[in-house]
């Protein structure tokens, strides 16, 4: 989803070059209708590069899921502290947009009020954007604002950085600039350090996929705390998300066959008022640490879930496979993992799905008034399950509408690629 026709074709560059060593920049920095601007040097820089010593993390992803996990995270986007050998450096200041058009490692540092990090990158370009110790406050434009670029990168160092939008988010023509960290490319967001996000609107936001494979990221705001498009994927990284409507969503408002959330590894704390976690199309959790809250605390079309342990307390469901696409029949999974469900009083679902339910292994810990509900069939054939505090192998139905043996269920998967993914429904339980 490349958003070519918005790039302008000016020659925007940031001013400082971070040199290493001897040697020394005869850039001069000026300023343009508040935008950073740098001129050529006029002399030799003679450079002596850093020594890099990369830090990674392994993305722990399991082959015959949903989704295909093999090549969604490249080697670049676990690699936790960027190379700042050839970077260029810059200290924020009020009121001025930088603007990064070329392919890059930029470094941001200080603290500044309404002003940008904007990417305007060919769609081949990336641009990797390392926050040293930065803190950002502005009233009504993202933060960091990505128009163009084939991949943008926000990486954090062992440090502090605050990105706050306090006011109502103005439009940018007829984009709803409406997150902290706004991209219509996709993003990766790593590091070593903590990114703090406050918004009045949502908090990260993305037109393509969304990657966290580091860094701390601690997020409040008034709608939703990490949205996509097409996907969200995280292998690695700490999300604490204190309040918000969703915590982590995927939606395409357009296409309901895409949209899907990826989790093997990480620490996941979400606190929602409506999902905690929400999918239209797959949520497929291999790995992680998770403590969820809200109304519904997972929901999706197709719930798979192979390893990770999940704390969950939910109002309404705990786990939901609704009709949310069209190209997959509401099913929840459970092959692995440590799921403690707590539901709270009413009419409430610990694992409620429109179509499915098969439990294959793991440990399933429910408390609740209803444990299950299902509309065509469940199957237990291995794990345990507690309800109530007692063992069972029985998952019965809430609402007595089950027991049709599913058969002659098709084939389903999606497209291929990165990021492509692809799986039979179960038939013949």
């Amino acid at each position: 989803m490349k958003q070519n026709k918005y790039r302008k074709h000016s020659a925007i560059l940031l001013s400082g070059i971070l040199m290493f060593g001897t040697g020394c920049s005869t850039a001069r920095a000026k300023e343009e209708n508040n935008t950073a601007v740098i001129e050529e040097p006029v002399e030799e820089v003679i450079e002596v590069k850093q020594t890099f010593t990369p830090v990674t993390v392994t993305a722990n992803t399991t082959s015959g899921g949903m989704i295909d996990a093999t090549d969604l995270f490249t080697d670049r986007d676990l690699q936790q502290n960027a190379d700042t050998s050839e970077a260029v450096t810059y200290t924020l200041k009020d009121g001025e947009t930088v603007t990064l058009n070329k392919e890059g490692v930029y470094v941001f540092t200080g603290s500044a009020a309404n002003a940008q990090i904007r990417v305007e990158a060919a769609d081949t370009d990336k641009v990797q954007i390392v926050l040293d110790g930065v803190t950002m406050t502005n009233d009504s434009t993202p933060c960091i604002y990505v128009i163009s670029a084939d991949k943008v990168f926000v990486t954090t160092t062992d440090s502090e950085n605050t990105l706050t939008v306090s006011g109502a988010f103005t439009a940018d023509g007829e984009t709803n600039t409406d997150a902290v960290i706004f991209s219509r490319d996709d993003l990766v967001i790593n590091g070593l350090g903590t990114l703090n996000i406050s918004s009045s609107d949502n908090g990260i936001a993305g037109k393509d996929d969304i990657k966290i494979t580091g860094s701390t990221i601690n997020i409040a705001c008034a709608s939703d705390a990490i949205e996509a498009n097409d996907s969200i994927r995280i292998a690695d990284g700490t999300v604490n998300i204190t309040a918000c409507n969703d915590g982590l969503k995927a939606e395409n408002d357009e296409d309901d066959t895409t949209g899907y959330i990826y989790i093997c590894g990480g620490n996941i704390t979400v606190n929602a008022s409506d999902d905690a976690i929400h999918a239209t199309t797959i949520v497929q959790i291999d790995g992680g640490t998770f403590d969820l809250s809200g109304a519904e605390a997972v929901e999706g079309t197709y719930l798979q879930f192979n390893g990770g342990s999940l704390n969950i307390y939910a109002s309404d469901d705990g786990i939901n496979a609704a009709y949310k696409s069209s190209a997959y029949t509401p099913t929840i999974e459970i092959n692995g993992g440590d799921i403690t469900i707590s539901m709270g009083q009413g009419d409430t679902d610990a694992i409620d799905s429109n179509g499915y339910i098969y439990v294959n292994g793991g440990t399933l810990d429910i408390s609740a008034q209803s444990p299950f509900d299902y509309d065509i069939y469940a199957e237990y054939t291995g794990g345990t399950m507690i309800v109530n505090g007692s063992e069972t192998t029985q998952i019965t139905n809430q609402m007595m509408g089950g027991g049709m043996m599913p058969g002659g269920q098709g084939g389903f998967g999606g497209p291929g690629g990165e990021g492509g993914f692809g799986g039979q429904m179960p038939g013949g339980h």
